[in-house]
């Protein structure tokens, strides 16, 4: 695709404009590394553009201080782009136990999709970073028709993209960009833990 130009122009009707401006559903899955590092990469660059983003945690402890989310508060708050609001939904559910039920986990992002829906509706953000979400999904939390369904019928230009492994075939038909990360080699595969500035 060279220079960015599409290898062929579907017979839509869309002016090339239209078809430019078009929002996306994007999603990063696969068992690889960078599947949220690209989705934040995407977000500072929305902001840099002047848009609105609205990240939503899934999974990950609500303790957790990671990188992505010190920049983009601090990128926020400059007034030198768009506004950033994190949102945690929770006090995430993956590969650590936290307090509480399943039950509690499984309302918590229950209610951090209702959330979404209602800024959605709102078109509160223009990019959407949904991290770890494939997991509710995958896991019975959050109806994947409904999803499939609310983003598909999003207004306005909102952009939406989402990570985590196993995404459900209904929302890569559903997408307009799949991105699979595949691993080829991991430092934890020799014994070496995760580290600061690498993993968070």
């Amino acid at each position: 695709m060279p220079q960015g130009k599409p290898t062929h122009v579907p017979d839509d009707g869309l002016t090339t404009r239209q078809r430019r401006n078009r929002p996306l559903l994007i999603v990063h899955t696969g068992p690889g590394k960078g599947k949220s590092t690209a989705a934040f990469g995407l977000a500072t660059r929305g902001w840099a553009q002047g848009w609105d983003i609205g990240v939503f945690q899934f999974v990950k402890s609500a303790k957790w201080r990671i990188g992505e989310e010190k920049a983009l508060r601090v990128l926020g708050e400059s007034g030198a782009g768009g506004r950033v609001a994190w949102n945690k939904m929770g006090e995430g559910w993956s590969w650590i136990q936290r307090p509480g039920t399943e039950a509690d986990h499984a309302a918590d992002a229950a209610e951090g999709w209702e959330q979404i829906k209602r800024d959605l509706a709102a078109q509160t953000y223009r990019l959407y970073v949904l991290d770890e979400f494939t997991y509710p999904m995958k896991w019975g939390w959050v109806d994947v028709d409904d999803v499939v369904a609310t983003l598909r019928d999003r207004p306005g230009s909102q952009h939406v993209v989402i990570t985590g492994r196993d995404a459900d075939p209904r929302l890569l038909e559903a997408a307009d960009l799949v991105t699979e990360m595949t691993k080829v080699k991991h430092p934890m595969d020799v014994g070496q833990k995760g580290q600061r500035g690498i993993e968070w």
